[in-house]
């Protein structure tokens, strides 16, 4: 496995820290590092609601790349509730990645299975999207 994902998991695991922060705001049960083109690592974790205003670890981790200047993305990988490194990112952070990729996701890599070392690409885990009818990958 590529040392870069070392540095992804420890990132991940150094902001991943569940807590309460009111009555209707969860934050941090699952984290998220994302690498942009430009070899840089930005975090996130997800801020659950009561309502439907929450986010995802890897959106959140995505806007703070963007925050920071940057728009394009490498490598994702996130920290589950459940501790496990890797997974699926839902359906909304898959759209927003291929958005933000313009619908060119191949090179785009996801960590599926840290332990096992498993990792996709997004357009791997989206080979039916709308935005990429047409497009070669």
């Amino acid at each position: 496995m590529e040392a870069i994902w070392e540095k992804l998991y420890e990132a991940a695991r150094a902001v991943r820290r569940e807590r309460k922060i009111s009555d209707y705001v969860e934050a941090g049960c699952v984290s998220a590092a994302v690498l942009s083109e430009q070899g840089n690592i930005y975090t996130g974790v997800c801020i659950d609601t009561c309502s439907t205003l929450g986010i995802c670890a890897e959106r959140n981790a995505l806007f703070n790349m963007i925050t920071n200047g940057e728009d394009r993305l490498s490598k994702v990988l996130c920290i589950m509730h459940d501790g496990k490194a890797g997974g699926a990112p839902c359906g909304a952070c898959r759209e927003f990645m291929v958005q933000l990729a313009g619908g060119d996701c191949g090179g785009i890599e996801i960590m599926m299975d840290y332990e096992a070392g498993t990792v996709m690409t997004l357009a791997e885990l989206t080979p039916e999207w709308w935005i990429q009818k047409g497009e070669k990958r």
